[in-house]
Order: C-alpha cells, then structure tokens, then sequence
C-alpha cells in the first residue's frame, strides 16, 4: 500500500498542488474577510443602539445556528432562481467569509467584554470620545487577546473549506475526488489527501502558537 501511495504522490502531485493552492486561496481570503465582519458585528453588539444589536445578534445566531453546508447550497443552488448566479469560488468565498465572521465576532465580542470598564471612562475623562477610545484603547488590546481563539478559527475553516467541492469548487478535496474517480484508488488517494491536510495543520499551528507568544500581553499568561 506504501508503494502504492508514492506512486500516487509522485503521478499526481501536480494536481494536489493545484488544488492545495486553492484551498489555501479560500481559507486566507476567507478568514481576513470574516474578519472584518467580524468586528463590525462584534462592535454592534457591544456598542451599537438597540436597533444595531439586534440585528447584529440576529445575523450571528441564523449563521451560528444553521450548518455551512446548508448556507453553501443556499448561495450556490438557491439564488440562480432569483437571478443571482455565482461561480462555484464566488458561492464558497461568500458562505465561509460569512460564517466564519458570525463566530469571530463572538470571539471579537468577548475579548471587548474582557477589557475593563475604567479604560473607557479613564479614555473618556482624558477626552477622547467613545470611538476614539475603543479604537486606540480597547480594540487594541481584544485583538491581542482573541488570538488564540482565531488562531483556532483559522484552522477550522483551512478544514471547513473541503465541503467547497460539494458546490464545484476546485480545492483540494475535489482534486482527490477526480483523481480517485480515474483510478479507482480511493482509500490511497484520501489518505493522501489527509496527510496533506495534516501537514498544513500542523504548520500554521505552529506558526499562529508563535505570533501568539510574540504579541501576548505581559502578564495575562495562561498557566501550562
């Protein structure tokens, strides 16, 4: 089965490439754009007028409360009927950008709620108005703080982004599905693919545990 295995790396690396690329595409994109989503809903939440809160904590608990999968096909099969066509990417991009924002403003959220109330007021008594302390005092340090919880996010969507072949889109896990199809080989060619994404993993796990000790406040160290 080795054998076997090799030999499928070394005639088919090209196409695993290929579509590791994309996957890696999809996650980056993904997770800076959930980002940003992320903090406009968590900002919502916390700061926002009654009407802002509301619907910032409706749009987090549908995404939160229904699966990826269904919001792919929703994207993907359910809009063409009302005249919104979306490539295969375009539908992926979209519902991943989209779920992952939902729980990284709950991420968001939290670490905002961890910051001490007095850095507002002192902020505020020194003059600053309320977005410009939330912007230079408490954005600041939430964002050092939820790293470890999107460090985790960030991983879970490089994985996530394997349900994109179901729509078409051509990551990783649909270049083994082609593959496999050719061949017929479909335990060796998933274990390979496995072995890939267990690679990755690893890698930026490695890396986001370093940025994390690079940025961490003083201090705030978790016990180990």
């Amino acid at each position: 089965m080795i054998e076997r295995i090799i030999d499928i790396i070394i005639k088919f690396w090209p196409e695993f490439l290929r579509g590791l690329g994309v996957t890696l595409e999809m996650t980056l994109i993904s997770v800076v754009a959930g980002f940003l989503i992320g903090i406009l809903l968590a900002l919502a939440r916390v700061y926002g007028n009654a009407l802002l809160k509301g619907i910032a904590t409706v749009i987090i608990e549908v995404i939160r409360g229904t699966p990826l999968l269904v919001q792919l096909f929703i994207l993907y099969y359910g809009l063409p009927p009302y005249g919104v066509s979306l490539t295969p990417l375009t539908a992926a991009l979209i519902g991943f950008s989209i779920n992952s924002g939902a729980y990284q403003a709950e991420y968001l959220r939290s670490a905002i709620n961890s910051i001490q109330h007095t850095q507002m007021l002192a902020a505020r008594s020194l003059g600053m108005t309320k977005w410009q302390a939330i912007f230079n005092i408490i954005l600041p340090q939430a964002l050092r703080r939820v790293i470890p919880a999107w460090a985790n996010e960030f991983i879970y969507l490089l994985k996530y982004t394997s349900l994109a072949y179901i729509v078409g889109a051509p990551e990783l896990m649909a270049k083994a599905k082609f593959i496999a199809s050719r061949n017929f080989q479909f335990f060796e060619v998933y274990l390979v693919v496995a072995l890939i994404y267990l690679i990755v993993v690893l890698a930026f796990t490695k890396i986001l545990t370093t940025v994390e000790k690079k940025v961490r406040i003083p201090g705030l160290e978790w016990s180990r």
